[in-house]
């Protein structure tokens, strides 16, 4: 799947995107937290994905995936959106 950050879920991460190898479907849960040990350490200065993925906004191939047990196919593209200030 594809995997990409917005804002400050970026700047933790270290990249805009990622490719993520999953052979079967995953919760949304299950994802957050394999992004979060694939990115224990944030850059200088930025709080860790860790930090930043519960605030924000998730979305499976264009639809918002608000609950976690949303299901996310090994296909699929994930958009991770921080809140944005002034929205």
């Amino acid at each position: 799947m594809l995997v990409r950050y917005f804002a400050a879920a970026a700047a933790a991460a270290g990249t805009d995107e990622q490719h993520v190898a999953s052979p079967t479907v995953m919760t949304r849960s299950e994802l957050e937290q394999l992004l979060s040990t694939m990115h224990p350490v944030a850059p200088p200065g930025e709080p860790t994905l860790a930090q930043v993925l519960p605030r924000c906004s998730w979305l499976v191939d264009g639809i918002a995936a608000r609950d976690p047990h949303c299901p996310v196919a090994p296909g699929a593209t994930v958009d991770v959106l921080p809140p944005f200030a002034g929205g």
